[in-house]
């Protein structure tokens, strides 16, 4: 459980790390390119990111604990959470009070312990942080999953993870089967008393929990846009090794000692939210959160609190970058976007860098399987480097592997992304099918996206290799045709998905929302992207629509796209 006294050890902490920092140097192979990584002998590309501190993987450690001892010692009064619709905040020393009451209370109540998993079904609210980082101190599995899933989506994850206990909402918590400790509403009195620590709640002799870094941490679903859904095992260690990273990168670039201002627009079940959340916390950092998503509700939550930063899908940057509502608001707050999720196209970054010049754009890479993170940029230097998703973080190697041959090619030349390194979940829980189809005896993920590294370890994104269109003889990529379609003036999204043909085998076909206000026709757009394509990727067929469905993380759900041009009408086709 997190110590009372970790406030008073964090200056030790961080003399520690910021020590150790410094004397890190990168320390590449000789048989390895120092400019792209890539090693001739093993046909490997290595991250040249340089040495940072890690806790050894044999310290008990949960990634609660190490955030914690991470703080700034003068954290103590800061606002560390924001409900960005009622104004509510939670001050630090407030948040580590709750999380050590709550753990206090389920240890006593439940009880809950090392192990068990506890199921979260809730939109995004203060309480969400605190219940977080109490269980992950217990060593419970966290496995949050979308409050807005069906009530049979609910019951295949649950069948999955085996909770013992859940925490939802009154609004919720009707999806949820009865558990060995049921469900616990967070919009109770019982849980309110809980976090407050009321007498009778709390079992002052529940004593220190020792997890052990090799522990599951966390099971996290998998975007289901490919298949069923399915639960990632994410450990303490994978989690640390994350949050380390980007600890020692704020460290490293004195520019990056302030404190940020985070709205979190996108979800906290979803991986980039978990670990965002996370290393936020473990900055000192202030957090905005939205308990859903709204366009406009955003552009008022960056007004009013004077945010700094988001972590942002692609599609978010397009409306940001489109969108004349968003110039009715004042956003001079804003510095920095986190963005991943899909690639992010070079003309839709140079145009959001035209709209927003003092706004940095850093592009990141991960899965779900990744605990969210294995490429990133860092500095202004890298994030120029447009269409790219950074360089490979510490420890990590990766291989581009032909999918005909099995090869490992080199860079500049395009194939699978295979990846290994200290963030790599354990498997999926309950799936030892799905886990041997993703994870080699050797430990590489194979992630099932083509790309590439040019000559300066720089990874590309080209697509989803199942979601290339076969047309003929030759490959498609649909998130090519997408950026091209987002460059238009007049187009404010698209969607590219494969319709099948007899002759061709499948064909683009695009779905557009037209802007406000626009009267484009689909020749139009079909033309505008035959001037800059080779004849076999042009649109043959399109569909407007008013929006393009999405998953709560940004990417487009094309299977929905399929069904609804296989049974819907088409307005154009050529």
């Amino acid at each position: 459980m997190i110590s009372p006294s970790l406030l008073s050890e964090r200056s030790t902490v961080n003399a520690v790390f910021i020590a150790m920092a410094n004397q890190s140097q990168a320390k590449p192979s000789l048989a390895v390119d120092p400019n792209s990584g890539f090693c001739l002998l093993t046909r490997t590309f290595h991250s040249l990111r340089p040495d940072h501190p890690v806790p050894p993987l044999s310290q008990p450690l949960s990634i609660a604990d190490y955030a914690c001892s991470l703080l700034p010692t003068s954290v103590s009064s800061t606002t560390v959470l924001i409900d960005s619709v009622t104004g509510r905040l939670l001050s630090y020393s407030l948040f580590l009070r709750q999380v050590k009451n709550l753990a206090s209370s389920l240890v006593s109540l439940a009880p809950l312990s090392k192990g068990h998993v506890a199921f979260i079904l809730s939109p995004s609210s203060l309480h969400i942080p605190v219940l977080y980082f109490s269980l992950l101190s217990l060593g419970v599995i966290v496995s949050p999953a979308n409050p807005l899933s069906s009530d049979s989506e609910v019951a295949h994850q649950v069948q999955l993870v085996q909770p013992v206990i859940a925490f939802a909402t009154s609004s919720t918590a009707h999806k949820i089967p009865n558990l060995q400790y049921g469900t616990i509403l967070l919009d109770s009195p019982q849980f309110l008393s809980m976090i407050d620590g009321l007498p009778g709640n709390v079992n002052s002799g529940s004593g220190t929990v020792e997890v052990s870094q090799s522990d599951t941490a966390a099971i996290l679903f998998s975007s289901g846009t490919t298949g069923r859904v399915k639960g990632a095992l994410l450990t303490h260690g994978n989690f640390i090794s994350v949050i380390s990273g980007l600890h020692y990168t704020r460290h490293l670039n004195s520019n990056d000692e302030a404190r940020r201002v985070y709205l979190f627009p996108l979800p906290l079940f979803h991986v980039f939210g978990f670990f965002a959340l996370i290393s936020s916390v473990a900055a000192g950092d202030t957090v905005v959160l939205m308990r859903r998503f709204d366009f406009g509700e955003m552009l008022k939550a960056v007004e009013r609190y004077k945010i700094t930063t988001m972590p942002v899908s692609p599609p978010l940057v397009v409306a940001l970058t489109k969108s004349e509502f968003a110039s009715k608001y004042d956003l001079s707050s804003l510095r920095f976007l986190g963005c991943g999720g899909a690639p992010l196209g070079k003309e839709v970054a140079e145009n959001f860098k035209v709209k927003f010049p003092n706004v940095e754009i850093s592009e990141g890479y991960g899965l779900t399987e990744s605990s969210g993170l294995a490429t990133r940029m860092i500095g202004p230097e890298e994030t120029k480097r447009h269409g790219s998703v950074g360089r490979l973080e510490k420890n990590f190697e990766a291989k581009i592997v032909d999918s005909v041959s099995g090869e490992a090619l080199p860079p500049g030349k395009k194939g699978e992304l295979w990846l290994r390194g200290p963030t790599i979940m354990k498997g999926y829980v309950a799936d030892e099918t799905a886990t041997t189809d993703t994870l080699d005896s050797e430990g590489w993920l194979k992630t099932g996206d083509l790309c590439y590294f040019d000559s300066h370890g720089f990874l590309f994104i080209v697509d989803r290799i199942k979601e290339l269109i076969k047309y003929k003889a030759y490959q498609v990529p649909p998130a090519e045709l997408e950026l091209l379609l987002l460059s238009h003036p007049e187009i404010a999204d698209a969607a590219v998905i494969p319709y099948p043909d007899e002759d061709a085998g499948q064909i683009p076909m695009a779905f557009v929302v037209r802007k406000s206000g626009s009267n484009i026709i689909a020749s139009e757009v079909m033309d505008f992207v035959a001037k800059q394509v080779a004849p076999y990727k042009k649109i043959r067929r399109l569909s407007f629509v008013n929006n393009i469905p999405k998953s709560a993380s940004g990417k487009i759900l094309r299977r929905e796209l399929v069904t609804y041009a296989l049974n819907g009408s088409v307005s154009s086709k050529l």
